[in-house]
């Protein structure tokens, strides 16, 4: 049992900078991240003499963060809005690579749109791949992606938005 919980406690150790951060990107916020990360960690580790393939292990731990703020947005009626004193009366104007304002724009997204972006851009993954960590299929994937990047533009401008990988720019 002692070599379990070590082989876990390694695991959780060298896990979490990535987990943390697609949950930061996920949810907005820098405490609900951190409770998402345990959460999962957590349904990580009741499973964790069941994992047979210590290569997937990262790829199951971070399908459980995804599906358990999935989760939370459902049963919570989550909601990333934040509350302000005064409406702005213009969009973001487009910038550099402000990586405030890349969060900031993130967080304007639809819950499922963000979190498509995060795993096809800020995790790499592929359509196939996102689709399966979020339980769609892969032309919800793309569609969302469309979605998410055309509304990124019109808050960022063409600069500061992920290309899709393979796509040629003349």
């Amino acid at each position: 049992m002692a070599r379990r919980d070590d082989a876990f406690s390694d695991f959780a150790r060298d896990a979490w900078p990535r987990l943390y951060r697609t949950a930061y990107l996920l949810l907005a916020d820098h405490g609900h991240a951190e409770d998402l990360v345990q959460t999962a960690l957590a349904k990580v580790y009741l499973h964790w003499g069941r994992i047979r393939d210590a290569d997937a292990t990262h790829a199951y731990a971070r399908t459980v963060v995804v599906n358990t703020a999935n989760s939370w947005f459902r049963r919570r009626g989550w909601n990333a809005e934040t509350v302000v004193d005064a409406v702005p009366e213009h969009p973001l104007e487009p910038v550099d690579t402000d990586t405030s304002l890349t969060l900031e724009a993130l967080r304007r997204l639809p819950d499922r749109q963000r979190a498509v972006v995060v795993l096809r851009f800020y995790e790499d993954l592929s359509v196939e791949q996102t689709a399966d960590a979020l339980n769609i299929s892969t032309g919800t994937v793309k569609s969302q992606t469309s979605h998410a990047l055309a509304k990124l533009r019109a808050l960022l401008g063409d600069s500061i938005t992920p290309t899709l990988e393979g796509t040629r720019h003349d």
